[in-house]
């Protein structure tokens, strides 16, 4: 199945050039391009594609700002995007995730990455930049919320205990169910159980929870409360 991406960015060589190494890609379409948030927002509502690709910096409405209202909460069917920038910022990876992003490039990512990425916000999946996730983690552990952390609304499960852990290192679906010996399916189901008892929109909000609360590998029995 074809994925179909639109590409926002007010430069147009840098527009014209990840459009024409995304359409290399096989399964990859590229169905349209905006030069500016405003109209990012316009064609993703008329085209409906399966993801978006913004820049951040645009002039009229910033590719933050698009992301929200077009997956932020309370968005109706909310679109899968991600935000690609020259400027790697913590306040722009945070602001981004918060807004509803599932991935985050930097624009030297090259075009593996860029594939990777927009494969996996397809599948429903978060990729970051290994360059900033890891700091982006640390950072949202080591200074913790302004507010109480939110408390999973049933137990988890000790299977989900270990989903969470591998998710928060960063593996994909494919590679939690190789190491945990289930199916994909399998993972499918406990990745979505996670996002509803955490009221997290994506992976990348349940890695932070996992952070934040210091599950980064899975608890045995005998350490849970």
């Amino acid at each position: 199945m074809t994925i179909r991406v639109l590409v926002a960015d007010d430069q147009e060589l840098v527009r014209t050039g990840l459009s024409m190494i995304l359409q290399a890609q096989p399964g990859i379409e590229v169905i349209g391009q905006a030069v500016d948030g405003n109209e990012a927002v316009a064609l993703a509502r008329s085209l409906r594609p399966d993801v978006c690709l913004f820049d951040i910096r645009m002039p009229g409405l910033d590719g933050i700002e698009a992301t929200r209202m077009l997956a932020g909460h309370g968005v109706h069917d909310p679109m899968a995007v991600v935000i690609i920038t020259t400027f790697d910022l913590d306040e722009y990876v945070f602001a981004a995730l918060r807004a509803g992003a599932k991935g985050f490039l930097l624009k030297d990512a090259g075009a593996e990455l860029l594939a990777q990425a927009i494969r996996a916000a397809a599948r429903g999946d978060a990729l970051i930049a290994p360059n900033v996730t890891v700091r982006l983690l640390e950072a949202f552990a080591g200074t913790g919320p302004a507010d109480p952390l939110p408390q999973p609304v049933e137990p988890l499960t000790e299977r989900e205990e270990q989903v969470l852990a591998a998710v928060a290192r960063g593996l994909s679906n494919s590679e939690i169910a190789s190491e945990l010996y289930i199916t994909l399916s399998t993972v499918k189901t406990h990745v979505a159980s996670l996002m509803t008892k955490l009221d997290a929109r994506n992976r990348v909000e349940i890695a932070i929870w996992a952070h934040q609360t210091g599950r980064t590998r899975a608890r045995s029995d005998g350490e849970r409360n």
